[in-house]
């Protein structure tokens, strides 16, 4: 069966809710980085047959649709909105490879974008007249009781597994540290967007900040737990026949898997989906030069981390989440774009990118070059 390959993925600068990208609408995010993901790989906008977009906060409309015709693709790209939470721009990319394998497109172009700042107020209405009222989080179960608050999960986690505030905050702040190192490689990937051109969050985070951070719920803290922010991040997705006309470097796409797991426990729902993803590709964890594991909370990434099994020194080399912020429909793309260059910085190897999602859900996709 062919494989589909990533020509080029880039990605908008990420920047906490309210702060330099606020005043962009969704589609306004989306346009330079899909722009430049265009020029990056030498794709006419004419030659793209779909583009996938995950959007998780959003009104609806089909997102995608808009993105695609303001950032000036053919009038034929319908436009694919999807909403998977967290794991939504990950998918995009699972989805994108299906389609290219399938033999529906030869070019895909595939990612997420949030707009924290500019989401709609949703509300719940009733049926015996009572006033709407505004709600921050949707239902990801049916079962209000087994619907946990991710702060309250991710708590159950650190007890469930024993992992302390201490080690919590140690790896927020080496996030930290690492982004910081890496800023001028990061440039490579980031795409300026409304005058920012670097991850604006990033800072050099130390032990006494940590100590004195609110706690959100037990060990989770404002300091472990990464903040809501605005970005958009896309790669560039073709067959391997239209990869013979184009006589570029790609980095090919092995396997990737998305599963349930315990809603009650979605911080560890990643592990199932990495253990399924590495076999489809005959892998193991030592097989991995790179991983790219979303840092929603510090307790989820060292869960995944430890239950996977995979060698910390190759998770997360460049700082994650934690550093930069959770663009909830964009953070899968921002985990793949990271993993694209990786591999292509490096020029060889296997790179792993997993992510979790509310409700139990866990995605994993397995790049190679």
């Amino acid at each position: 069966m062919t494989r589909s390959h990533i020509l080029a993925a880039c990605r908008s600068p990420i920047a906490p809710r309210n702060g330099a990208l606020a005043a962009l609408q969704p589609h306004d995010l989306s346009t330079p980085v899909i722009g430049s993901l265009l020029d990056r790989a030498g794709v006419a906008p004419d030659q793209v047959g779909e583009l996938i977009l995950s959007n998780a906060l959003g009104a609806g409309g089909n997102l995608a649709r808009i993105a695609a015709l303001d950032a000036g693709l053919a009038q034929s790209v319908a436009g694919l909105s999807l909403d998977r939470q967290c794991a939504g721009g990950l998918d995009a990319v699972l989805l994108g490879d299906a389609m290219i394998r399938a033999g529906m497109h030869d070019v895909v172009i595939a990612g997420g974008v949030e707009s924290y700042s500019r989401r709609p107020i949703r509300l719940h209405n009733f049926a015996d007249g009572r006033p709407p009222e505004a709600y921050d989080q949707a239902p990801f179960t049916p079962w209000p009781d087994q619907d946990p608050d991710m702060a309250e999960a991710a708590e159950a986690l650190a007890t469930e597994l024993g992992i302390s505030r201490v080690a919590q905050d140690i790896w927020a702040q080496q996030s930290h540290q690492k982004a910081l190192a890496a800023q001028a490689g990061l440039a490579d990937e980031i795409i300026p967007v409304a005058g920012l051109d670097h991850d604006s969050f990033t800072r050099a985070l130390g032990p006494r900040h940590c100590r004195m951070a609110k706690s959100v719920c037990g060990s989770i803290t404002a300091a472990n737990m990464a903040v809501a922010a605005d970005a958009a991040a896309f790669v560039m997705m073709v067959s391997e026949r239209f990869l013979q006309t184009c006589d570029r470097a790609s980095v090919a796409v092995v396997a990737g898997k998305t599963l349930g797991a315990d809603p009650l426990q979605p911080g560890l729902a990643p592990v199932p989906a990495i253990h399924a993803a590495l076999r489809m590709a005959g892998l193991s964890p030592t097989d991995l030069s790179f991983a790219e594991i979303m840092e929603a909370f510090a307790v989820q990434a060292i869960a995944c981390q430890q239950g996977a099994k995979l060698p910390a020194e190759i998770v997360n080399q460049n700082g994650g989440a934690l550093a930069r912020g959770h663009p909830i429909g964009a953070s899968g793309a921002v985990l793949a774009t990271r993993l694209f260059q990786d591999l292509t910085t490096a020029g060889r190897g296997r790179g792993l990118a997993a992510i979790a999602a509310a409700g139990g859900l866990g995605s994993a996709l397995v790049l190679e070059i």
